[in-house]
């Protein structure tokens, strides 16, 4: 299981932390917000999560440290959630 995790500030300045994972060629997502203690899971991702994921894949494989296959893994997913409305 590969894991990425990254910290962004809601509109209302709390801090959220991010955790995707990436287990047996699906993504799930968690978060939580830096007050709380129990992750919140999401069956499915927001489009926001999705392209701040992407941002974070994007800047590991140019460090050559994920494939590119999960870039555009997201890529497709952002795609979809585009197609849905989402």
């Amino acid at each position: 299981m590969k894991k990425h995790e990254w910290r962004e500030k809601t509109e209302e300045g709390e801090t959220r932390l991010v955790t995707a994972m990436r287990h047996g060629g699906k993504w799930k997502l968690q978060s939580r917000l830096k007050s709380e203690s129990e992750w919140t899971q999401f069956p499915v991702i927001e489009l926001e999560d999705l392209e701040s994921l992407r941002e974070v894949l994007w800047n590991k494989y140019q460090r050559n440290r994920v494939p590119h296959d999960q870039v555009m893994e997201v890529d497709a997913l952002i795609e979809a959630a585009k197609e849905r409305g989402n």
